[in-house]
């Protein structure tokens, strides 16, 4: 294992080829390996993505937390880490006097040495990682989305700290995944991609295409989040009428036509003609949709996935689309993960599945190291923090 401590303004080097996983753990999630880009070390790179992406501060600053002595941060990074020094500079700036200690031995859980005496931790949020922190540790930053990872630990290794995640981070990155999965099911591209495979010219291929145009037709996001929002934005930008359930309120954006509370999501899903599912995973949404929804969805409709697998009944869902009931699916993630070789849903002819990479690419990781280092300097600091997470609701 290697472990640097780091105490004011030092020198070192590290790379940033950063996340190889920014939803779940590395082996679970990759992300292609990218650099930091030289603009986001700008002053107001933090500010401007704040603003574009509505990122939300904590409504107290953390300095107010009696606990708040800021001493010793521990940031873990996945591996894959080569050839650029970024990130670390970025961290030291931030972090000022306090100490530093980074673990670039790429292990997703850190040991209880490395966390010994921490007060703060950057990297992946998981039940053992909060069993082998001290009682001090008070400030948990995850560079994962979804908390359910975490969110299952006992109520004392919760209690009295404060989590901050990557929501909205990776949001612009899976909705262009998400869209470009419905374009591609809706214009029959993965029997084309079959027949070039085979070099075969099947032009009576498009004869099979009967779900037409996208606009004009209805799209709901389950779960209108940082990911939901953003699948809803460039879906009203190709023509569509875009409803949403959320938990939480029926507020929305101007591009979202009608926000549904949770307990809509079977009658407007009888309205769409496409479902995205961008639920996280809680004990609500576990196994949500099951049979009896699948058969409340409108039939011939699209289904995808880019939230958690857990949330979807895969034999429910295989039946769907064996019946017809479900014109296709686009699947990021699925239940189990990885997919089991003899799962049907490999074989059917109207499904794309993808290996929970729906995060890789894009400027999901600038965005990822960007934050972590401003909610470091915020702790630091004593500052609100930014997107604060609400434990008991798992997100």
């Amino acid at each position: 294992m290697k472990i640097r401590a780091y105490s004011g303004i030092c020198a070192g080097i590290l790379s940033l080829s950063l996340l190889q996983a920014v939803s779940l753990p590395p082996g679970a999630d990759a992300a292609r390996p990218d650099a930091a880009r030289p603009d986001a070390a700008r002053p107001d790179a933090a500010r401007q993505l704040i603003e574009s992406l509505n990122l939300e501060a904590a409504p107290t600053a953390v300095s107010s937390h009696p606990r708040w002595e800021p001493a010793r941060v521990v940031v873990s990074l996945p591996r894959g880490m080569a050839g650029n020094d970024s990130y670390l500079k970025q961290l030291q700036a931030a972090a000022g006097e306090v100490t530093l200690v980074v673990d670039d031995s790429g292990a997703f859980v850190p040991t209880q040495d490395t966390l010994a005496g921490a007060d703060a931790y950057i990297g992946f949020c998981t039940t053992d990682m909060l069993a082998n922190a001290d009682s001090g540790l008070l400030w948990i930053h995850s560079y994962t989305v979804g908390m359910d990872r975490c969110s299952g630990a006992s109520d004392t290794l919760q209690a009295d700290r404060i989590f901050t995640n990557n929501q909205r981070l990776s949001g612009p990155t899976i909705a262009e995944h998400g869209i470009a999965m419905l374009l591609a099911i809706s214009r029959g591209l993965p029997a084309y991609s079959a027949a070039q495979a085979e070099r075969q010219w099947r032009r009576e291929l498009s004869a099979e295409l009967g779900f037409g145009e996208l606009a004009g037709k209805t799209l709901l996001v389950a779960g209108l989040g940082g990911i939901g929002t953003e699948v809803a934005r460039r879906a009203h930008g190709l023509g569509m009428r875009v409803t949403a359930t959320r938990n939480s309120s029926r507020q929305g954006p101007d591009f979202v036509a009608y926000v549904g509370l949770a307990d809509e999501l079977g009658a407007l899903a009888s309205e769409a003609d496409v479902v995205v599912n961008a639920l996280p995973l809680t004990e609500q949404t576990n196994g949500l949709f099951d049979a009896e929804l699948f058969a409340r969805i409108k039939p011939g409709a699209i289904y995808i996935n880019v939230g958690r697998g857990q949330t979807t009944d895969t034999s429910a869902l295989v039946a769907a689309l064996e019946s017809g009931h479900l014109y296709g699916a686009g699947l990021d993630v699925t239940d189990p993960e990885p997919l089991p070789e003899d799962s049907p849903l490999w074989l059917l002819p109207n499904v794309i599945i993808t290996p929970h990479v729906a995060a890789a690419g894009g400027d999901s990781l600038q965005r990822t190291a960007l934050i972590a280092t401003e909610n470091l300097r915020r702790y630091v600091s004593g500052e609100p923090l930014l997107n604060l997470v609400d434990m008991e609701a798992g997100y």
